[in-house]
């Protein structure tokens, strides 16, 4: 299996959530500057021209991307605190396979970057999209502990590989 992990702004995926995603596949995980531009779904997809990808994820900046990509390609997604406000379609080269790809989504209730209720307003208006699964955790913020993380993602397989 082929992940495409994708970090959020000014951070990188630390090893030890790495380690949790090797568990399920090899992880693509490219260093991705975003201060000149936020959302840059498909530069990222341009880095890997060759490469399949089966699920994709992100967390913040990185989850806005990984939502973007998850649409263009039609693979499963797995999103911690993504600004969907942020998003705006584009139109890619149709070499893949596009449909409806299914998307688990967590929100820190408590988050101070990223306004849940903004995402989930956002969702709300795009439903005919996406199968959603969508997860409100009222004390989480921004930052998505190791056991949180491990925990989402194992929940992720467990339903994508059922």
């Amino acid at each position: 299996m082929k992940l495409l992990y994708l970090h959020g702004l000014n951070s990188k995926l630390s090893d030890e959530k790495r380690e949790v995603l090797e568990r399920y596949g090899r992880v693509f995980a490219p260093d991705i500057n975003y201060s000149d531009k936020h959302f840059q779904p498909d530069l990222i997809l341009k880095e890997f021209p060759n490469t399949e990808f089966n699920v994709v994820m992100g967390s913040s900046m990185g989850a806005l991307n990984a939502y973007a990509i998850s649409e263009i390609i039609g693979r499963p997604a797995l999103l911690f605190n993504p600004p969907l406000v942020k998003y705006s379609e584009i139109e890619f080269s149709h070499t893949f396979t596009r449909g409806l790809s299914p998307k688990h989504i967590l929100l820190g209730g408590s988050d101070d970057v990223v306004n849940a209720s903004e995402t989930l307003n956002f969702l709300g208006k795009n439903l005919r999209k996406s199968e959603l699964d969508i997860k409100v955790l009222p004390r989480l913020g921004h930052r998505i502990p190791i056991d949180v993380f491990t925990d989402q993602v194992k929940e992720f397989f467990k339903d994508v590989c059922a």
